[in-house]
């Protein structure tokens, strides 16, 4: 199985810009957006080593098929990997399904795929190229 690193949780917007500036009026310090001018469609805040991504609906279903809805609970827990094909791979043999397979994405610099835990939370496997 491929070494996981950097554990961080993903939540969904509809309104990115009230969410940052709640976050930001925790405490929380934006390290990473996309895309990098404009109307960014993920943004990653960090608060004493903790690292939490805000990304729009619309980037989860345009970019990787994902479909979040509903009220609340919109959530998923990221795992950095040296391989997400691998990993994704390793992960459906012991049980766990493919709910969007391995893709690139960010121009290629990212690559990512997603599973679920037993009780159904998402989790995004991703790795920089």
């Amino acid at each position: 199985m491929p070494t996981f690193s950097r554990p961080m949780i993903n939540l969904y917007a509809r309104d990115l810009p009230r969410a940052l500036a709640f976050y930001a009026s925790l405490g929380f310090a934006e390290t990473f957006r996309t895309p990098k001018t404009g109307e960014p469609s993920h943004v990653e805040l960090t608060l004493d080593g903790f690292t939490l991504g805000v990304a729009t609906v619309d980037a989860a279903r345009d970019h990787h098929g994902l479909n979040p809805r509903g009220e609340g609970r919109w959530i998923e827990i990221v795992l950095w990997t040296d391989d997400v094909d691998a990993a994704i791979e390793a992960m459906a043999a012991r049980g766990a399904p493919v709910v969007t397979p391995p893709h690139d994405f960010l121009d290629g610099a990212l690559r990512a795929a997603w599973t679920t835990d037993p009780e159904g939370n998402p989790i995004q496997l991703v790795q920089r190229r």
